[in-house]
């Protein structure tokens, strides 16, 4: 009796944790099928946007998506018929476009006009999400792509219309949301976080000097360095340089490296190792050069995020 009674015992516990086991798995499709319903999706090729959603949320001026990516995900070339915010609530997010990157922190979003391509680059893990604009409120809306600052009430109320769908939430609560972030996106400053990208041939000498910049911004090679490399001569490379990004070649490095650095800084690298990671001599130069170009030192970056 003992024995058969021990065995029972044991069944018991193997059914109850199967049937725990089998609650995980369904719970984890149910999320999958949420996620597609947002307009996300995982490939064998990385994680991929499937465009606006259809149906109800489509018929309202402003609604909104949001999915969760791991570190290293990549969403690849893709546009939607309508205009764009993309804002991630932690970590930092890479937008690039044909001619442009931006590197956004939790304390901005990028806005993109209708049909612009872009590629989505997660280096750490965060939380995206993405507004979608009628042509109609478009008109109100930057006329050019660029990234602004996200108030606390911006990012209250995307996170709401990331919400959209769900049960409890009429059209008319949704369509006010919508007017009062689109009031709040007018009001917000436009902020230097942008890197021009050459424009023309991606494998164009300027091209390749750029994405080796990219991949390691503490590079040190001066600009005479490059253009030998490349057979060219120095006003040369510096002539075509301007051409294809609008800027200077120093100034282009300067501002890839500060960019860069927001990835470190939100990774909780020391800030000294950081201006020595990305090729500053110093403490006191790399935080110099950051309060130029982002009005603040990096430990007030830092206090923000």
């Amino acid at each position: 009796m003992e024995q058969y009674s021990l065995r029972m015992d044991v069944r018991s516990i193997l059914g109850l944790r199967i049937f725990f086991i089998s609650i995980r798995i369904d719970k984890f499709f149910i999320h999958l099928d949420k996620l597609q319903d947002m307009g996300f999706y995982a490939t064998e090729d990385g994680w991929q946007a499937l465009g606006e959603v259809t149906g109800g949320a489509a018929e309202l001026h402003v609604y909104g998506v949001s999915a969760h990516y791991p570190a290293g995900a990549v969403v690849p070339m893709h546009q939607h018929a309508q205009g764009h915010l993309i804002y991630a609530d932690r970590g930092l997010l890479r937008v690039e476009a044909e001619g442009e990157h931006w590197l956004v922190p939790p304390t901005a979003a990028v806005w993109l006009r209708s049909g612009v391509a872009h590629r989505l680059v997660m280096p750490v893990a965060l939380q995206a999400y993405g507004l979608f604009f009628r042509e109609e409120v478009c008109a109100g809306l930057p006329a050019s792509d660029c990234v602004v600052h996200v108030s606390p009430l911006l990012r209250e109320l995307i996170i709401a219309l990331a919400r959209t769908g769900k049960p409890g939430l009429s059209e008319r609560r949704m369509n006010l949301l919508g007017e009062l972030v689109v009031d709040e996106v007018l009001a917000q400053p436009v902020l230097p976080l942008h890197l021009p990208w050459p424009t023309g041939a991606t494998d164009s000498p300027i091209s390749g000097v750029c994405q080796a910049l990219l991949n390691d911004p503490a590079d040190v090679a001066t600009a005479a360095e490059w253009a030998h490399r490349l057979a060219l001569g120095e006003k040369t490379f510096h002539r075509r340089f301007v051409q294809s990004t609008g800027m200077t070649f120093g100034r282009w490095r300067q501002q890839l490296r500060l960019m860069s650095s927001l990835t470190l800084l939100m990774q909780g690298m020391p800030i000294t190792e950081v201006a020595l990671s990305i090729g500053y001599d110093s403490h006191s130069a790399y935080t110099t050069a950051f309060g130029k170009q982002f009005g603040k030192p990096p430990s007030a970056f830092l206090q923000e995020r």
